[in-house]
């Protein structure tokens, strides 16, 4: 995760309910439509795409936040490596965010941007 920006982590506060999944469970899978984003609050998720591994990510990380952009389907699979807990953020909260909280839209700019430079060295 690039520094700086919006903290992550204060998405998960006590009302907003958790998803908890098992080491080896499917997130999403590539292709299906997206109506919500991902933070991670324990555990890592692997991000795979045609069984090529793109990231592994762990606490405090977000993904699937760029279906909610472009509101394609899922570019990637996500499988839980180990145990994880989620926060799902759904569209409508995802665009408050962004609308609302500057500092959230920037981190989110600047995660994509993080990871399509990793991408660019990889390929």
């Amino acid at each position: 995760m690039p520094p700086g920006g919006f903290n992550f982590s204060v998405l998960a506060r006590p009302e907003v309910p958790e998803r908890t999944l098992r080491a080896g469970e499917v997130i999403f899978r590539e292709g299906e439509p997206a109506a919500e984003m991902f933070l991670i609050k324990s555990g890592t998720v692997a991000i795979r795409s045609d069984d090529h591994l793109i990231a592994e990510l762990g606490d405090n990380e977000v993904f699937g936040e760029m279906a909610l952009i472009d509101r394609s389907p899922r570019s990637a699979t996500a499988l839980a490596v180990t145990d994880v807990t989620l926060i799902p953020v759904s569209e409508k909260q995802f665009l408050f965010l962004v609308a609302e909280t500057p500092f959230f839209a920037l981190t989110i700019m600047r995660v994509l941007v993080h990871r399509l430079r990793l991408l660019n060295r990889v390929g």
